[in-house]
């Protein structure tokens, strides 16, 4: 079911991909708003209770809806487990920007792609040249496939195995929500409040971020995967963030992270990766290396899924 769960829900995303999560957002945003409003008194404490509360309902009500369906049928668990896969990984939600940023350097739009790289950055990317722009989007498709594919298939695979259906895929998408809503608060706004959903969210992201980046050095570059993984990853300002980018950086022989303009003046960013600057070519290596990895995955757990099926 694990497997068959995941090919569905790609598949359902790539023929029929979701138009807007803005509703979707918009109801999380009104539902985390209400804990922050009722628990948050700038306490560590009462953080950690509003992140449990706040994760243990959802998570609970999935994995009582998985047995309840499953009870019935278990076509009608797998359907649900699909669903809730094609709400929670978003593959179309970056491929899209991706793909727009690639075209335009291929064709020499420079402007046009600094534009796509600004809305979905969410950040000013007018002063980069060809190569920034490529080597950016580099580094942003990689952390997007993280968090919007492997991220949410290592909590899915982990919770089904556990016999709560999909409950880790909306355990994780939420947890990474009350990050960025609570976590990335400073003191002066939140207090000790956010601090938890930090932690939580570090502690959750251990195995995945070990995943992905074991995975990127299978199928990719290895010995460059590892060397950059093992020396470079923690100079990143986001260690985390840095596996998958110094992971990825070598995976594919490239050279990411370095300094860019922004504002007038050079943001200083260390090197990652190693081998040549990126190009447009090896953005079109990059969904070699994430689409390689996501067969992986599916291959593994086909054969899993035949070792079991094999043992009983």
């Amino acid at each position: 079911m694990i497997l068959l769960s995941l090919i569905a829900a790609l598949l359902l995303e790539q023929l029929h991909p979701l138009a807007s999560r803005k509703y979707l957002y918009t109801w999380l945003s009104s539902y985390v708003q209400f804990f922050q409003h009722h628990f948050n008194a700038g306490e560590h404490r009462h953080g950690k209770i509003a992140w449990l509360i706040a994760v243990l309902l959802p998570l609970c009500g999935s994995a009582a809806l998985y047995w309840l369906l499953y009870g019935s049928h278990p076509v009608f668990a797998w359907a649900f487990s699909v669903l809730v896969l094609y709400l929670t990984m978003g593959f179309r939600q970056f491929s899209h920007y991706f793909t727009d940023i690639h075209q335009a350097l291929r064709e020499n739009d420079v402007e046009k792609a600094r534009g796509l790289l600004s809305a979905w950055r969410g950040a000013p990317c007018h002063e980069l040249n060809a190569e920034e722009v490529a080597r950016v989007t580099i580094e942003e498709a990689l952390l997007a496939s993280h968090h919007y594919v492997f991220g949410v298939m290592a909590w899915f695979v982990i919770t089904m195995l556990l016999g709560l259906g999909p409950a880790g895929a909306v355990l994780y998408r939420l947890a990474q929500f009350l990050k960025a809503r609570w976590g990335k608060k400073g003191d002066a706004e939140f207090g000790a409040f956010g601090t938890f959903a930090r932690q939580a969210y570090h502690w959750m992201e251990w195995l995945p971020l070990r995943l992905t980046a074991i995975t990127f050095a299978i199928v990719g570059d290895f010995e460059g995967t590892i060397y950059c993984w093992r020396t470079q990853a923690r100079s990143w300002p986001d260690p985390e963030a840095g596996i998958v980018l110094a992971s990825g950086a070598g995976a594919l022989g490239v050279r990411l992270g370095l300094p860019i303009p922004q504002g007038g003046l050079p943001l200083d960013r260390p090197e990652l990766g190693i081998g040549d600057e990126a190009d447009a070519d090896f953005m079109q290596s990059t969904v070699g290396l994430v689409w390689r990895a996501l067969v992986f995955w599916m291959v593994l757990l086909l054969l899993l899924g035949l070792a079991s099926l094999a043992g009983t």
